[in-house]
C-alpha cells in the first residue's frame, strides 16, 4: 500500500452526516470522496466545480421551506384577471 498522510478537518456533524449518507448510497467513504476530490483538483489545476453565490435569496429560500413543510402560505385565484386585480394594489 502507498504511503499516506492525514489529514484533519472540521466539518458541521450535520454536513458530515449527510454527506456520509449520500456517499455510503455511492459506494464511497469520505475518505475515498475527498481522495477523488483532491485529484481532481490536481487534474483540473483548480476546483472541479463552480462556486457561486445561491440562487435564491433569504425571503425565496424561506418560502419554498415553508412550501415543502405544507405551509402554502401563497394565494390562489380563479382566474388570471383576480390576480392581476391584487397584483395592482
Amino acid at each position: 500500500m502507498a504511503k499516506t498522510e492525514t489529514l484533519h478537518i472540521r466539518v458541521e456533524p450535520s454536513v458530515k452526516e449527510r454527506a456520509e449518507k449520500t456517499l455510503n448510497e455511492l459506494g464511497l467513504t469520505i475518505a475515498e470522496a475527498v481522495n477523488v476530490f483532491l485529484n481532481q483538483v490536481i487534474l483540473n489545476e483548480g476546483i472541479p466545480f463552480e462556486i457561486k453565490k445561491p440562487r435564491f435569496n433569504e425571503e425565496t429560500t424561506k418560502a419554498m421551506e415553508d412550501t415543502m413543510k405544507g405551509k402554502n402560505l401563497s394565494k390562489t385565484f380563479d382566474n388570471v384577471d383576480e390576480m392581476f386585480e391584487e397584483l395592482d394594489k
